[in-house]
């Protein structure tokens, strides 16, 4: 089932990268967007308002949650449903894993419909310390991204994550040109040695006419498929004056037909533009033998950089929905959550066999410490003979007590210590 995302996340990505502005880095709107979804399926579960009470559902819905599907670009039941869909129906080629946390003994002992909404992948459970979520991060990243976004620290009482990552080959590698046909133009053609050009075969180029940009040029490179499923990577650049937030919008338009490997809406014809040089291409033209049935023939190459990004985003920026969807789990879970952090980190590299790319996003809610007071410590010294009794458990699963419980076992009398070993 094709999910009805490509809206709404085109609408989000625009927002999240604005906040990155015009500087070299990469992202993962979908992520994010992920991570505001899962947090959707606590308002849209069953019977939540129920177990809330009609006070807290009433202002939910007049508040966070509201706020929450501004964000999504979608109503809150439909977000949990794509969501789901998602990420219990994994891709082979993109590892996506999502996770709820929360302070033993507390999210607990509230409502209880949230869990059975959330996806069944999502995993939930008692908060990690700070080794264990960085863990997290590398285990669903292919160790692409060693520490998670954010530090835990104790008022942290929920924590809410979403990983994704690839690495794949493509079905055809790009060949390797001098920089120099980067162009005079490009600052780039200095600065480099090597540049990829695209193979004769495989990949698709394009030229093509769009209403936000004008011109662009459009690249997509195809990763090798796995059980019918694959990855194409688009690249598009426009005239160097066009800002970055309309040529992104662009890209995202262009990708939704880009899986299809359809030729792109406005794709131009090489006969229908002058010949000779422009910041974007240089068109020649030559005498061939061709089986064209009007004898005019098109072919297009691409030259473009291998690069590589990492970047972390801090999420905090109203128009991302983080705060409501801190907002919305508190309330679902019955947390007292009084402020929020949310942080992304993105790492991806295109080269000339394949693209890897990872992104690790992060929510914490936080409530206030509790006001100081004094705290007596006892440390107990077993330093001089002293006793011991081995006493049995025997609780049964069906909740019985066992004849064996609290029956001491064994005992002793201790008057001989000995070396406690190095390791």
């Amino acid at each position: 089932m094709r999910t009805d995302l490509h809206g709404p996340l085109s609408a989000y990505a625009a927002r999240l990268h604005a906040t990155a502005g015009d500087r070299h880095h990469v992202a993962s709107p979908l992520g994010a967007w992920l991570l505001l979804a899962v947090g959707a399926t606590t308002a849209a579960g069953p019977d939540l308002a129920a177990e809330a009470g009609a006070a807290e559902a009433e202002a939910a819905a007049n508040g966070a949650t509201a706020e929450l599907a501004r964000a999504l670009g979608t109503d809150l039941p439909s977000a949990a449903e794509i969501a789901r869909t998602l990420l219990d129906a994994p891709h082979p080629l993109v590892g996506a894993a999502t996770a709820l946390w929360h302070r033993p003994g507390q999210g607990d002992g509230g409502p209880v419909a949230w869990r059975a909404a959330l996806p069944s992948t999502t995993e939930v459970g008692v908060l990690p310390d700070q080794a264990g979520l960085d863990a997290w991060a590398r285990e669903h990243t292919l160790g692409l991204i060693e520490t998670f976004p954010l530090r835990v620290r104790p008022d942290v009482v929920l924590a809410l994550a979403s990983a994704l990552a690839t690495r794949v080959s493509w079905a055809t590698p790009f060949d390797v040109a001098d920089a120099r046909a980067l162009g005079a133009g490009s600052p780039w053609a200095s600065q480099l040695r090597r540049t990829l050009r695209s193979p004769s075969q495989g990949h698709r180029c394009a030229i093509v006419s769009t209403a936000r940009a004008g011109d662009v040029i459009v690249h997509a490179a195809p990763a090798q498929t796995t059980d019918g499923a694959g990855l194409v990577v688009l690249s598009v650049a426009a005239a160097p004056r066009v800002p970055p937030a309309e040529v992104l919008a662009v890209a995202y338009d262009l990708s939704a037909g880009a899986a299809d490997g359809t030729q792109p809406a406005g794709s131009r014809s090489l006969f229908d533009l002058p010949l000779g040089a422009t910041p974007l291409w240089t068109l020649s033209e030559e005498r061939v033998r061709t089986r064209a049935r009007d004898g005019r023939e098109e072919r297009h190459h691409a030259v473009l950089p291998s690069w590589s990004a990492r970047s972390e985003h801090d999420l905090t920026a109203p128009t991302l929905g983080f705060q409501a969807a801190a907002a919305t789990l508190a309330t679902a879970m019955a947390l007292p959550v009084e402020r929020f952090e949310a942080r992304q980190t993105a790492v991806a590299r295109f080269d000339r066999y394949g693209f890897e790319a990872a992104a690790v996003t992060g929510m914490f809610g936080l409530t206030s410490l509790p006001p100081e007071g004094v705290a007596r410590t006892a440390e107990l010294r077993f330093g001089h003979p002293y006793a011991v009794v081995a006493v049995a458990t025997d609780t049964r699963t069906d909740g019985v007590t066992g004849p064996w419980h609290g029956l001491p076992v064994f005992s002793a009398w201790v008057t001989e210590p000995e070396e406690a070993p190095e390791a």
